[in-house]
């Protein structure tokens, strides 16, 4: 992954690891935000993240500029907010029933610090996944890189950012109708 991962991409650069944050506890976040994912926890899901954040699904490559090019999910912590509120109506669902889902994050790399817009410096994390999806019409697997940002805030661990890059975004994309 390179160092423009940023929100806007090219514009800063990835600073050393920040010594105040361990691997396990790395690790042991981003399962928690799978997990809750895939028990349509939406609630738990929700809290994880910060009032600044940004979740991005981009299509058609891995570092196009989400202001020139159409993406699958980029959603600000308000759009995040009205999705899932919508969801937990019952008059807006992806699917019925939902569909069973298990992920398996692996190859784990803390890649570095970037300085975030409240001056503090949040943990870059990138991470690799395979999600299997159960559904009525079959199975389908999802597979690809994932970029986090990690930032305490008030002694809890939040996700501030994150980018999924399915490895076949440059493919047409069966309907993706739960949180990748």
């Amino acid at each position: 992954m390179t160092a423009s991962t940023s929100t806007t991409p090219g514009t800063d650069q990835l600073g050393p690891v920040p010594v105040d944050w361990t691997y396990d506890e790395v690790c042991q976040f981003l399962y928690k935000e799978a997990r809750f994912a895939d028990e349509n926890n939406y609630d738990d899901w929700e809290d994880l993240w910060t009032d600044d954040a940004l979740y991005w699904v981009p299509a058609g490559g891995a570092d196009i500029d989400p202001m020139r090019t159409v993406s699958v999910i980029y959603d600000n912590r308000n759009r995040i907010r009205t999705r899932l509120k919508q969801v937990r109506t019952g008059r807006r669902y992806a699917q019925a029933p939902p569909s069973d889902l298990r992920r398996l994050i692996s190859n784990i790399e803390l890649l570095g610090g970037r300085e975030n817009a409240g001056g503090t410096v949040d943990i870059e994390i990138g991470a690799n996944f395979l999600a299997f999806e159960s559904k009525e019409r079959g199975n389908q697997l999802w597979g690809g890189r994932t970029t986090y940002r990690l930032r305490r805030v008030d002694g809890d661990i939040k996700l501030a950012y994150k980018k999924v890059v399915l490895v076949d975004n440059e493919k047409p994309l069966p309907t993706l109708a739960f949180l990748i």
